[in-house]
């Protein structure tokens, strides 16, 4: 399969006939953004930051109503100490910057995953954000997949639903029992930095998603590629089994 390529249609957002509800990122290359650039890691993070301000806000505002954005995965654990410890240190940032301005707009803000394994100060600060932007004003709704694992959620869920005394367990149950209970299933994925597949992200809820992948690195990623993916997107047809 070859990866996306978005100039094959160029079709303005305002012709656009279908907008996804949902959409999920899986924002990666940051680390190579870096490297082709002679950049230390860190910076290559920031620079992902900086342009996942950018394209949450773009998304929310061309009629998206909810975006998750793969974060920091499970496996991301095993990375270096110093790397890791970058990264926790820029998740505390977003709490104060941009995920608060967020819910001030009315945004909800969802966190995820195994927040046990955050640092305990991170992991308050995130639950209380949850807390404060349960009820969003603006009908949008962002989800940050942090420590999160597809397969780890299963399991989970299932233990939930095991506790419960559960017997006959239907879909919707499991699904009510996911990080992501009350969420919409995203309509889309998009993957940046030319790797096709999924690594985890939101195997239950991904099932009939629409799979866009792109070789563009996820700093390097544009509102104008975003706009042609979602146009894309709208010319496909979703039988969904049908």
């Amino acid at each position: 399969m070859k990866a996306f390529a978005p100039a094959v249609v160029t079709v303005p957002a305002s012709t656009r006939e279908a907008v996804p509800e949902c959409v999920g990122i899986i924002m990666d290359g940051n680390r190579r953004w870096a490297a082709s650039k002679g950049l230390p890691s860190i910076e290559g993070h920031r620079a992902g930051y900086q342009k996942a301000r950018e394209i949450i806000r773009y998304a929310f505002d061309h009629s998206v109503d909810t975006v998750i954005v793969y974060a920091f995965s499970t496996e991301n654990w095993q990375r270096a100490a110093d790397e890791v410890g970058f990264l926790m240190e820029l998740f505390a940032t977003a709490l104060k910057e941009e995920f608060s301005e967020l819910v001030l707009e009315g945004v909800a803000i969802r966190f995820l995953g195994d927040l046990t394994r955050l640092p305990a100060n991170l992991r308050t600060a995130a639950l209380e954000l949850e807390r404060t932007s349960a009820k969003g004003t603006s009908g949008k709704t962002l989800g940050i997949a942090l420590s999160y694992g597809g397969r780890a959620e299963i399991v989970a869920a299932v233990n939930k639903l095991v506790e419960s005394g559960k017997k006959d367990v239907t879909e919707a149950d499991v699904s009510n029992a996911l990080f992501t209970a009350g969420l919409t299933d995203p309509d889309l994925i998009i993957r940046t930095s030319g790797e096709q597949r999924l690594s985890g992200f939101l195997p239950w809820q991904g099932v009939y998603s629409e799979l866009f992948f792109t070789n563009t690195l996820w700093p390097d990623f544009s509102t104008h590629e975003l706009d042609t993916i979602l146009s894309v997107y709208a010319a496909r047809e979703r039988r969904i089994g049908k």
